[in-house]
């Protein structure tokens, strides 16, 4: 059985039991008519033919966009959509409304994204790798596309295209961003997979987007070279998407990882990120097709020993002198942080210092660092201060997907909030990210009670500050176990050549990061950030050890030293998910058995490794700075 998420059949109560009128030809309208034929054959509405009996009038006032009104007129609700797709996600407003689309005393509101593209980036492997497994960084079972090497049934699949419809998703990348060997041939001989994704997203305007490996060329043995001044080079990447594009014509395009990690790239000829970017953009132009090329590049063999290399830096090194140089269908898609999606981090420098570049905000859905959805972790309030820095310096939106075959689609039930809320933020970034939650609840759990609604919030609303009170402090991040990233350990990367070090020693613990006497980092900000973060007065607690080497006495601006907020947060972490996990506890009876025996699993291992982090975090620093604990708590 899989569970709805958050469009179970009670969510269309209020359309499905009116007279309804839709107004539009086309496939997305059909897809509408669907929704509302079966609305109405459960709840006992109807579709009626003209506007006088209606109740709920959906029609498409013009030729395209994803914008709507939506309002009262003579009676009725309605939806005037700018073009086919503004009528489905008008549709879906008026679901996540139910009976309040009804009120008579209604306003006129309009309805157009902020951000144009909202995309979910799969990492999806058709061959299980032997070390990431078939989806890299997935915590939700296999892949929702590929099974025993051979595409899954569209049924499940168009289920998932119509979910992300309803939380305003329009564009989905479906393999891994690390393309392998098998992967490469999407673009050639398995490309029927493709163009079958692509037919079943389609009828929710969804459009599919393809991960491609710069170096697909020489892998798939056409061409010795990949290097993108050669002319037979670009004839191949023109030759090749020209016959993507004869399989799926509404394409969105190509997303790269290039030069990161071990993964090929324009480097190896002597050429930059912009010459490799706009050799592909030179391709997909004709089809409207873009790049998404990713900034996430960095030195991944760095000397633990050298203080004046910085990981942090590497994007804005690497990218911001090229600003103007990318191709107008290059997307530059840029991690919300500057080191790797950690509980806690600044803005990338890069999201604010490339005006005269198109740019994509990265999340990370999936919760690699994030407690990987074996802990309840709503991200939405991070997402929300990240999106608010950087508006009018975006133009998109791209978040790894935390979706698999899982029965509940994301693995822990609650982490469903996660990936409807990403749809929702990217569409209108303003919007509170505790009222997106309400909306994820109304529609999850037709009817809650007051008392499930207020277990729920108090599961996730400050869940997200509760990880990072148990996990690493005050910015610092990483302190996780190598390779999978779960659970602690404090030096695991500290010897390492991945640059992810917190320099803690008998001293002192963090990355001096400042013009003064570190890496420079700060100045690869504007002014007034450079300015806030150089300074030990105005850095912000949270981010200290991020940008500042201290001692354990330095007084934060809360009034507690380094080391008593380490031992304080630790252990008021743990206590919270030692409260949470007894909260839950409460909705026995109002949830469906099988949803609260999940998260009740999720929540005893959360616990578990609460302790476990807070136990190895304070003996740790204990041990290296020999300062107890104020309140005299067990430190082992």
């Amino acid at each position: 059985m899989i569970h709805p998420a958050w469009l179970p059949p009670e969510a269309f109560r209020a359309v499905g039991s009116r007279r309804v009128l839709v107004q539009g030809t086309g496939p997305l309208a059909d897809t509408v008519r669907h929704e509302i034929a079966q609305a109405c054959a459960r709840f006992g509405g109807s579709v009626v033919p003209d506007r006088e009996t209606a109740e709920l009038i959906l029609s498409i006032a013009g030729p395209g966009g994803e914008g709507f009104r939506l309002g009262r007129r003579g009676g009725a609700t309605m939806i005037s959509a700018d073009g086919p797709p503004g009528l489905l996600h008008g549709l879906f407003e008026v679901v996540r409304r139910g009976e309040r689309a009804f009120d008579p005393a209604l306003a006129d509101e309009r309805h157009v994204p902020v951000l144009a593209r909202r995309m979910l980036d799969h990492w999806d492997n058709i061959d299980v790798h032997p070390v990431m497994g078939q989806v890299e960084r997935g915590y939700s079972g296999g892949s929702l596309f590929w099974h025993d090497g051979r595409p899954r049934d569209l049924g499940r699949i168009r289920d998932y295209a119509r979910l992300l419809a309803a939380s305003g998703v329009n564009a989905v990348a479906i393999n891994n961003v690390n393309v392998h060997s098998t992967e490469t041939h999407l673009l050639t001989d398995r490309l029927t997979e493709v163009a079958g994704l692509a037919s079943t997203f389609r009828v929710y305007g969804i459009r599919v987007h393809l991960s491609v490996n710069f170096a697909a060329p020489v892998i798939l043995g056409d061409l010795s070279t990949a290097d993108p001044a050669d002319e037979t080079v670009r004839a191949w990447w023109k030759s090749t998407t020209a016959r993507v594009y004869e399989a799926v014509p509404d394409l969105g395009g190509y997303l790269v990882k290039a030069d990161s990690e071990g993964q090929p790239g324009p480097f190896t000829y002597g050429r930059s990120h912009a010459d490799g970017a706009n050799m592909l953009a030179e391709a997909l132009e004709p089809y409207g097709g873009v790049v998404h090329w990713r900034a996430f590049v960095y030195n991944h063999r760095q000397d633990w020993r050298d203080r004046s290399t910085d990981r942090a830096r590497a994007a804005h090194d690497h990218f911001a002198g090229l600003d103007g140089a990318f191709r107008d269908n290059v997307i530059l898609q840029v991690k919300h942080g500057p080191m790797d999606f950690q509980a806690r981090e600044p803005i990338s420098p890069v999201l604010l210092g490339m005006p005269s570049t198109r740019l994509a905000v990265e999340l990370q859905v999936t919760g690699e660092y994030t407690g990987q959805q074996r802990h309840v972790c709503y991200l939405p309030p991070m997402w929300s201060e990240v999106l608010r820095a950087v508006a009018g310096h975006v133009s998109g939106l791209a978040a790894v997907s935390n979706a698999g075959d899982d029965p509940f689609w994301t693995g822990h039930p609650l982490a469903q909030a996660n990936l409807y809320a990403v749809g929702r933020l990217a569409w209108n970034p303003a919007r509170d990210p505790i009222a997106i939650l309400d909306e994820w609840i109304d529609l999850t759990f037709p009817g809650a009670s007051g008392e499930l609604r207020d277990i729920l919030h108090d599961l996730m609303d400050e869940s997200w500050q509760t990880y990072e009170q148990y996990t690493a402090p005050l910015g610092v991040g990483f302190m996780v176990r190598p390779g999978h990233h779960y659970g602690p350990d404090v030096d695991g990367y500290e010897y390492t050549p991945w640059g992810t070090y917190h320099f803690a020693d008998r001293d002192g613990v963090g990355v001096d990061r400042t013009v003064a006497t570190g890496t420079g980092f700060t100045a690869q900000y504007p002014p007034a950030w450079a300015d806030r973060y150089e300074s030990l007065a105005t850095c912000p607690d949270e981010l200290l050890l991020f940008f500042h080497h201290v001692p354990y006495g330095h007084v934060l601006h809360s009034g507690v030293t380094v080391i008593q907020h380490i031992y304080d947060t630790h252990f008021a972490g743990a206590h919270r998910v030692a409260a949470m996990r007894e909260r839950w506890q409460e909705a026995a009876g109002l949830v469906d058995p099988a949803l609260h025996a999940r998260v009740t699993e999720r929540l005893d291992e959360q616990q578990r490794s609460a302790d476990e982090w807070r136990d190895q975090i304070n003996t740790y620093f204990h041990r290296k700075s020999g300062v107890p604990d104020a309140h005299g708590r067990r430190i082992h």
